[in-house]
């Protein structure tokens, strides 16, 4: 079974995938971006992302 938890990203609605997701401070998200809190202003489904399109 795979486990899933909402990308803790404000501007994301996915769910991402735990084993695959990036994990900082317990909390989870979808891509480096969000993890980062979009330093670079990246959208949150550049590389290394859960494939969503949500949250540009």
């Amino acid at each position: 079974m795979t486990t899933t938890s909402p990308c803790a990203c404000l501007k994301c609605t996915c769910q991402v995938e735990e084993a695959k997701a990036v994990v900082v401070g317990g909390k989870v998200f979808c891509s480096e971006a969000c993890s980062t809190g979009h330093l670079n202003h990246e959208p949150c489904h550049g590389a290394g992302s859960c494939g969503c399109s949500c949250g540009d």
